[in-house]
């Protein structure tokens, strides 16, 4: 009867040993669950590092030049320090960028990249005011250019509803040379093109098959003429849509947009393009690319003979301009359509027809080739459409999740057509290596 008694106590006092320890551990957790949510604030500091250095044999402008004086090399870097701040509705992000060439003089350029501030209630309504990216369906419009050193950002303010599939952004932009005190300045070699802007976008996510849709409407007002004639404004719209269907196995998209209104001269804007990509991808591992682009180009686009000036006079532009996308991701790694200009200003359009395959034998490796061949959309005085063959190799590998390693190399072998164009040596096989570096790191993330 003793033992069993004894058996009993011990029992009890184990079990009352294990509450007085167990439960202040239990309270201290609940303490804790209750603290992380009543942390509201979150506050982090993020960096960019870009290195990219590039070899090109042959390119732009290399008129007279010899052969072995057209190699450039360089080494182009970009440093980006954001502050990001968030509670409940309100964020806020700052972004300071530096950008410049290995050993420039002047060290370069710094500026604010961005610098934003977003309130969003819980209904999916927002508004948000400052210096901002504004990134829209495939880039091809409205994109980042990323690729580019300096990239793109706008002073806008951008209000929105995000929600149940559905999403509608208006965007609004007034720029200024500099402060006035009385009227307006005239907006000419600003940092953006346009005195104002309009931009409306409307997308949707079908919630049962894998297929979005948007729809674009921008109006923007640039100035030309002479300083003091501020009543030289003109309005030029662009309208069109773009959709995506994706199911993880077949791929398409496609985009169409035109666009009108008066450009800078005062001349009648006219224009137009449309695109069509696929993919199919039989496993993991592999995918095939294959697209066409096609974008207008102006009639009766004179060819000038080299040291000669081609005079044309154009009752309205047809040549497309597509706004600012991020063109280094469409029309080929040289850049040579869309990103420099051609020889007299006006275009005669492009036809881009390109195929590809991306290949990842491992998770952080991706290996890819892309071929392209492009022509003129309008036809040329006494020259072909033809411009030539490009084709590009790309390889990547994340070391670690915050570093990335990319490098490239493109061939090109221009025409008689490309060489007037773009006064670049036909005989001349192009060639383009580059080497990119990408670490981004997160210095700090506190939550109070």
């Amino acid at each position: 009867m003793i033992r069993v008694y004894n058996r009993h106590y011990r029992r009890l006092l184990k079990s009352a040993l294990m509450a007085f320890i167990l439960l202040p551990c239990t309270a201290i957790a609940q303490d804790q669950s209750e603290e992380v949510q009543e942390k509201k604030n979150v506050f982090s500091i993020d960096a960019e590092l870009l290195t990219r250095g590039e070899i090109r044999s042959g390119g732009l402008a290399n008129e007279g030049v010899d052969e072995d004086e057209n190699i450039a090399k360089f080494i182009l870097e970009r440093t980006r320090l954001g502050l990001d701040y968030e509670r409940d509705i309100l964020k806020a992000h700052i972004t300071a960028q530096h950008s410049a060439v290995w050993g420039q003089a002047g060290k370069g350029s710094l500026n604010i990249y961005e610098a934003w501030a977003q309130l969003k209630a819980h209904n999916g309504l927002f508004a948000k005011l400052g210096r901002q990216v504004l990134s829209y369906d495939d880039e091809r419009i409205i994109g980042s250019n990323d690729w580019a050193v300096t990239a793109l950002s706008h002073d806008v303010l951008k209000l929105g509803y995000e929600g149940h599939g559905h999403k509608v952004h208006a965007i609004f932009a007034y720029n200024q040379n500099s402060e006035s005190v009385n009227g307006t300045t005239l907006y000419l070699n600003g940092d953006k093109p346009y005195k104002t802007m309009q931009t409306l976008w409307y997308h949707y996510d079908f919630q049962k098959i894998p297929l979005g849709a948007s729809l674009l409407f921008m109006n923007m007002t640039v100035q030309g003429g002479k300083e003091s004639d501020l009543k030289a404004q003109f309005n030029q719209q662009l309208l069109g849509g773009y959709a995506k269907y994706d199911d993880g196995r077949f791929g398409v998209e496609a985009s169409y947009y035109r666009q009108m209104g008066k450009a800078e001269q005062g001349i009648k804007l006219k224009t137009w393009m449309a695109s069509a990509r696929g993919t199919f991808s039989p496993n993991e591992k592999w995918r095939l690319v294959g697209g066409y682009d096609v974008l207008s180009g102006d009639p009766k686009f004179p060819v000038p003979g080299q040291g000669q000036i081609g005079l044309v006079q154009h009752k309205e532009i047809n040549g497309f301009t597509p706004a600012y996308g991020s063109h280094h991701k469409f029309y080929g790694a040289m850049d040579f359509f869309y990103v420099t200009t051609y020889h007299n200003g006006f275009t005669p359009g492009l036809q881009n027809m390109y195929a590809g395959v991306e290949f990842s034998p491992v998770k952080p490796l991706k290996l890819g080739t892309t071929y392209h061949y492009y022509s003129t959309e309008t036809k040329l005085n006494n020259l072909g459409k033809k411009l030539g063959h490009e084709i590009e190799f790309t390889a990547s590998y994340d070391v670690l999740k915050e570093v990335k390693v990319s490098l490239g190399y493109t061939f090109m072998a221009g025409s008689k057509t490309m060489e007037a164009l773009k006064r670049v040596d036909h005989e001349r096989n192009l060639h383009w290596a580059w080497l990119n570096v990408l670490i981004r790191p997160r210095f700090l993330s506190v939550r109070w």
